[in-house]
């Protein structure tokens, strides 16, 4: 198995659109952007496959899928099964991945600019069950579903102990998740709700 094993239908219909060109070209910029990070995310993604370990990708490169104007990230953020945790950090390894684990997460780093992290927070461990297939920057993955992408990136931006850079960025998203997809500001809370714009046609409340 390669790249996306496992992800064979949507690789089908993928090709089938025609739009191969458009994905190389989207790869080749992700790439520039990356110093060469989308050999790294393909690895991860072989890694991951070959091991037929269940996981899906969160954070900016999830929503980049759901989202209608995809943004280049460098942090691939991505989560896998309680019980898989150690599996995938042994193969990432013997891929040659440099790993540093703290308390929530596992740090990988491959031969890019591209900063690989694993979440283990509990909140996400159940993510990768509801993952869908996913064609982001030309490459074919698994990515959180809409509402859990949702459900990360609001868990994010109400964490107070980021940076604030990286709140402006993860409110800069949920606010893309919401224009692309309108029903999703029901399920914002207040503070939100009170600086990302009703969508038009959601009814009164």
């Amino acid at each position: 198995m390669g790249e996306g094993a496992g992800l064979k239908e949507k690789d089908r219909s993928f090709r089938e659109t025609g739009s191969i060109f458009d994905s190389v070209t989207a790869k080749k910029f992700y790439d520039w952007q990356t110093a060469g990070g989308a050999d790294d995310v393909m690895r991860l993604v072989d890694c991951l496959e070959r091991a037929d370990i269940q996981w899906c990708a969160i954070g900016g490169v999830a929503v980049n899928h759901w989202a209608e104007e995809p943004m280049v990230t460098q942090d691939v953020d991505f989560v896998v099964t309680a019980e898989d945790v150690d599996r995938a950090v042994s193969v990432l390894s013997e891929a040659g991945f440099e790993a540093d684990r703290f308390q929530w997460s596992v740090n990988f780093r491959g031969r890019s600019k591209v900063s690989i992290q694993l979440s283990t927070e509990e909140v996400y461990l159940a993510f990768p069950q509801r993952a869908v297939a996913a064609d982001v920057h030309g490459i074919l993955l698994r990515v959180a579903s809409l509402e859990d992408t949702l459900t990360g990136k609001l868990l994010a931006w109400g964490d107070s102990s980021r940076r604030q850079s990286k709140r402006i960025k993860d409110f800069a998203d949920i606010a893309r998740l919401v224009e692309s997809h309108p029903d999703l500001w029901s399920r914002l809370p207040t503070e939100l709700q009170m600086q990302i714009d009703k969508p038009p046609g959601l009814p009164s409340a």
